[in-house]
């Protein structure tokens, strides 16, 4: 029976809250890129308002405070938030022109009476308000509640050998997927221990070790107010191929190698005194060519064991 290829440790910012003050709640989520919401990426322009008309420049000004929470228990967040105002009107482009932003924690806008779209990222979460501004006093504070958590990725070969971060990706996709059967594509090129913001749900996680077929797939679920870390367990182990005169012996230059499945596909190529490549488990065989001549070698490659793989030449 195969190992299930995923260990989930999940951290509850509610409870750092509760002991150490609700600022400080969202401090592990403090290493994401804060850069990482784009605005074309949030399809404001979906949005069908019912107005009678824009606000006028020489109407009332009120000030908006505005505030976010992670869930519906958390506290006001202190930091890493990206506030946008949009006006409810599509220009000619079709899309909601920005009227205002701010950075950070908490905020406030003075803004003329009318209606508008108030919208808050944090990393790749992100919440949407409709505002009215009257003139008959100024709005309450608006408390917008991102449901947002946030991933952390990272990986190991076998059972708990670690596979060194920069011969790891992944790539988080929507979890359903759509009528043409393709996921939808939320981020890719994500690091190991790179910290991702993302609305609570559950995302379809793909993990590539190296460059040719180790690659694992998993469902994550993310919940409001939790930072989950993820270990994606990867069936693999890297190969160093040597051509050789004798066991043991040094390795033979200007030798070029194909590395073939147990069904004869061919998964990869390269040349070299010793080429090294990430293979899934599974039975191989290693051909070297080298001066007009072939020899190849059978092998299998077992899950966390690395190993050198010799091919003799032939006597």
């Amino acid at each position: 029976m195969q190992p299930n290829p995923l260990v989930l440790v999940a951290g509850l910012l509610a409870a750092v809250a509760a002991s150490t003050g609700g600022a400080r709640a969202q401090d592990a989520f403090s290493l994401d890129d804060p850069a990482a919401h784009p605005l074309d990426s949030l399809k404001l322009n979906g949005f069908s308002p019912t107005i009678e008309q824009p606000a006028h420049a020489n109407s009332p000004v009120k000030t908006v405070r505005l505030e976010a929470k992670l869930s519906d228990e958390g506290m006001p967040m202190k930091y890493g938030l990206s506030w946008r105002i949009f006006s409810p009107i599509p220009g000619p482009d079709g899309k909601l022109p920005m009227l205002a932003s701010s950075e950070g924690g908490s905020t406030s806008f003075e803004l003329p009476t009318g209606d508008y779209f108030v919208h808050v990222a944090f990393g790749r979460a992100g919440a949407t308000k409709k505002l009215r501004v009257s003139t008959s006093e100024d709005p309450p504070t608006q408390v917008l509640v991102l449901d947002a958590g946030g991933m952390v990725l990272n990986a190991v070969s076998g059972s708990d050998m670690r596979i060194p971060p920069d011969e790891l990706t992944f790539a988080i996709y929507a979890s359903e997927a759509k009528d043409d059967g393709e996921r939808g594509l939320i981020m890719d090129n994500v690091r190991p221990n790179q910290i991702v913001r993302l609305n609570a749900g559950t995302y379809h996680v793909v993990s590539d070790y190296g460059a040719v077929n180790a690659t694992i797939r998993a469902d994550i679920k993310i919940e409001a107010g939790r930072l989950t870390q993820a270990v994606i367990q990867h069936r693999a182990a890297k190969i160093t191929l040597k051509l050789v005169s004798q066991t043991g012996g040094e390795a033979i230059a200007d030798t070029a190698w194909s590395i073939l499945t147990a069904s004869g596909d061919s998964v990869a190529e390269s040349v070299g005194a010793f080429p090294v490549v990430v293979l899934a488990e599974g039975n191989y065989t290693a051909v070297a060519r080298h001066k007009n001549n072939i020899y190849q070698r059978d092998f299998k490659v077992e899950a966390g064991r690395n190993q050198d793989v010799e091919v003799l030449l032939a006597k």
